[in-house]
């Protein structure tokens, strides 16, 4: 990801952080005025306050426009505001997920897929995906691995009112080697494999490193993600083996610094997850097979841990459907078992830092906020749950100041549940209210995922810019 001072690469996450006007009529953002200006008071019955990790009683959330002006005790009404009653309702910062699919969703006919959907197929399908994630209360993913770049033009149409969804940081395709986990042509037949190179994220050597990370740069991309070992849903043999060198990593991670990217790294086996820390990576995705020495390294490095625990139950169920996956998929999915519970449990203990991100795409669309509750089960307090979707992933995308917390001056993005979350994590599946960047997408006391609740999602077309 880049800086917020190099201002014309960061152009497009810019757009996504101002409203989008095109998407809903002046009633529904509370707009209106002679001078455009927009203040609304948002009544919330309770606060979680993830800056001091407290729930606090009745708030009033004061929004002009994009940001959040003022947080005030008690409920306040100031002259000319716009009220919004949320009184029955615990507010929260809108979500994060840090690692999801938005132009992909796994199924039985992922492999055919491959062979008859063209790009535009993908790109269709994700501004779906990225309405069913906003909906559901995350107003701001990080898209780790697409097929061409297409999450590149899926963030800059939500930024520009074409589309509904969260603000995105993608990493545009995975970096990984000739026939790892990031090679797209694993498991053709060979005359239709081909060779390929650093345009479709495969590298072999230091050279091809610096050049994969210059050609994200050239394509608008975010953020950096490298395959770093074997995965689950390739047809590799392995699932765990190292695939990239220390010093590959270190030349990713050198390059990817010059052109401000921050870098994470799918990583499942002790071995590639060693190599991904020494190398300098920001953060782990997966952590599979982690080991002591890992952890221990992870902690010392500073480096994030985001677990990924939603896809181990999904697929480890869908692993028994004669069909659904390819017979060596299936095999590595069932040999590992449910693992990733007792990785969390164990990289909390030993003080690792965890945010959150879900792998959205290996499992459906919009049931995001399942991975809060695995995180509670894996021994997280619900808190720090929280914490993990909001303010510690913002910390880890490098975009604290901007958004992952409700605090004057920031972004206003506002999520709201019936109940308090803190006591029942399980409530933050059925978010009742979603506002983004100071425009409300989601108004439904009664929750649930029904799109046609959404008034601003649901005014069809935007107008042409």
């Amino acid at each position: 990801m880049l800086h917020l001072l190099k201002i014309s690469r960061w152009a497009p996450a810019l757009l996504s952080l101002a409203p989008s006007t095109a998407l809903a009529t002046p009633a529904e953002n509370g707009s209106g005025g002679a001078d455009g200006t927009a203040l609304r008071a948002l009544h919330c019955g309770r606060l979680v306050d993830v800056d001091r990790g407290q729930l606090l009683g009745p708030t009033t959330v004061l929004v002009r426009d994009a940001r959040i002006a003022q947080v005030l005790p008690g409920r306040v009404a100031p002259s000319g505001a716009r009220v919004v009653d949320l009184s029955d309702a615990t507010c929260l910062p809108g979500l994060i997920d840090a690692h999801v699919h938005l132009s992909d969703q796994v199924g039985p006919a992922s492999a055919v897929e491959k062979f008859r959907l063209d790009i535009a197929d993908y790109a269709v399908r994700s501004t779906r995906y990225a309405r069913d994630t906003l909906l559901a209360g995350f107003t701001t993913v990080r898209n780790l691995g697409d097929n061409a770049y297409e999450t590149v033009a899926l963030r800059d149409a939500i930024a520009a009112g074409y589309a509904i969804g969260p603000r995105i940081l993608t990493a545009g395709v995975p970096i990984g080697s000739t026939g790892g986990h990031a090679d797209p042509t694993n498991g053709y037949r060979a005359d239709l494999a081909g060779d390929p190179g650093v345009a479709q994220g495969v590298i072999d050597g230091e050279d091809d490193a610096r050049k994969a990370v210059r050609e994200h740069y050239k394509r608008g991309a975010d953020a950096i993600k490298l395959m770093t070992s074997g995965g689950f849903l390739s047809e590799g043999a392995s699932a765990d083996n190292a695939q990239m060198t220390v010093a590959e990593i270190k030349a990713v991670v050198a390059a990817a610094r010059d052109y401000g990217f921050k870098v994470t790294a799918h990583a499942h086996g002790a071995e590639a997850i060693r190599r991904a820390v020494l190398g300098g990576v920001d953060s782990i995705e997966h952590g599979t097979y982690v080991d002591e020495e890992g952890l221990r390294l992870m902690k010392a490095h500073g480096t994030w841990f985001v677990p990924t625990i939603s896809p181990n139950a999904y697929t480890f169920d869908k692993a028994d459907q004669s069909g659904y996956f390819p017979p060596v998929v299936a095999a590595k999915i069932k040999a590992a078992g449910l693992r990733n519970l007792q990785t969390t449990a164990r990289a909390y203990r030993a003080g690792v830092k965890i945010a959150s991100g879900s792998d959205a795409g290996v499992y459906p669309h919009g049931e995001n906020a399942r991975e809060l509750q695995l995180l509670v089960q894996a021994g997280l307090p619900p808190m720090r749950a929280i914490q993990a979707a909001t303010l510690h992933a913002a910390q880890m995308l490098g975009i604290d100041r901007e958004t992952g917390a409700v605090a004057e001056g920031k972004q206003a993005d506002i999520v709201a549940v019936a109940g308090d979350p803190v006591a029942d994590i399980g409530l933050l599946r059925r978010v009742s209210f979603v506002m983004k960047g100071g425009q409300v997408y989601r108004d439904d006391p009664a929750g649930g995922r029904d799109s046609a609740a959404h008034p601003a999602a649901a005014d069809g077309p935007p107008a042409t810019p």
